[in-house]
């Protein structure tokens, strides 16, 4: 995108007080092919090239407002660099820093402009073994019309590409879920919204919220630093349906769906872009109002948590990370 576009507008953050982690921002990969990576995600998702380097493209979806949600970055392996969550006020920062630093974790700052795209962050580790970055200030390039008026009246996009409006969540995997999801709720003030517990009453996987949806972090058991997905966001059924088309017509592997979960009750399909990172479209769900209580899946029901009506769970989900 050209620098000068008449959208963009000054970095800013939400007004009043702090009050911490507001939703998910980006997340960052790493590619073999970034030439491939970006051709998929511009011609199959329908995402927007908003900046590119010498070794990274930063792509964002067409309602988004915020500078990018995906950072493609070339490196000799498939992997996930960080996930990084947009917090509500500048003020936010210092105090997560410092619940981050009392819990024992180092934090790194990272100034303003040394990351393209946004203000000053903090960067750290995470016990599930991810780096996790809260940002602020982000560089605001403006929503694009989904649809334009022409002569001839609405001429909507092009069904040939997915064209979801934002990113919703991602789900990330850990060898200690239950340690992993106490620092995201203990410090970082995610809320549980399901869990799924083991026959011991061990959890084995967790969904978490800041910003009144079903989840914006999942955490279920596997390698530390793993990702199992990121998902992008569609406004209905409908939509999940025509992006079941557009797959086909591409030829995208498709790992399951269109389905739906017990867990979250959205409605579901994930794939798996050309490098074997694993995508999601979602929709529907609830609004876990501050008084929603956790709900709690048990082992003999896992398959129905995770995929309602098939009712099982099939190796390659279960296995399968970044």
């Amino acid at each position: 995108m050209d620098p000068t576009d008449s959208r963009r507008s000054a970095a800013g953050t939400v007004a009043g007080p702090p009050r911490g982690i507001l939703r998910l921002s980006h997340v960052d990969v790493s590619v073999t092919d970034l030439d491939l990576s970006t051709a998929y995600y511009t011609q199959v998702m329908g995402m927007e090239v908003t900046a590119r380097t010498g070794d990274a493209v930063y792509l964002r979806c067409w309602d988004e407002e915020d500078h990018h949600s995906l950072r493609l970055r070339y490196a000799p392996r498939v992997g996930m660099d960080l996930m990084s969550f947009k917090v509500h006020h500048a003020d936010d920062l210092a105090d997560l820093e410092q619940r981050v630093s009392r819990y024992g974790f180092p934090v790194e700052r990272v100034s303003a402009g040394e990351s393209v795209g946004q203000g000053e962050s903090i960067r750290f580790s995470t016990p599930s073994g991810h780096v996790m970055e809260l940002v602020a200030d982000v560089e605001k390039v403006g929503a694009r019309p989904r649809s334009r008026i022409e002569a001839g009246g609405l001429e909507p996009f092009p069904r040939d590409h997915i064209g979801p409006p934002r990113m919703d969540h991602t789900l990330v995997t850990a060898e200690e879920v239950g340690e992993a999801t106490q620092f995201y709720r203990d410090v970082l003030g995610f809320r549980i919204t399901e869990q799924l517990l083991d026959g011991n009453g061990h959890q084995v996987g967790t969904w978490m919220e800041r910003s009144h949806t079903p989840h914006d972090l999942a955490v279920v058991k596997g390698p530390n630093g793993g990702l199992h997905h990121f998902a992008f966001w569609l406004d209905d059924w409908d939509e999940v349906r025509d992006a079941a088309d557009v797959l086909a017509h591409h030829g995208i592997q498709v790992d399951v769906g269109p389905t739906r979960h017990g867990i979250t009750r959205g409605s579901t399909i994930y794939f798996f872009d050309p490098l074997g990172t694993r995508n999601e479209v979602f929709t529907g769900g609830y609004r876990p109002d501050p008084d929603f209580p956790t709900l709690t899946w048990t082992g003999d029901n896992a398959g129905r948590a995770i995929f309602y009506y098939e009712g099982e769970l099939n190796d390659r989900f279960m296995k399968v990370h970044t």
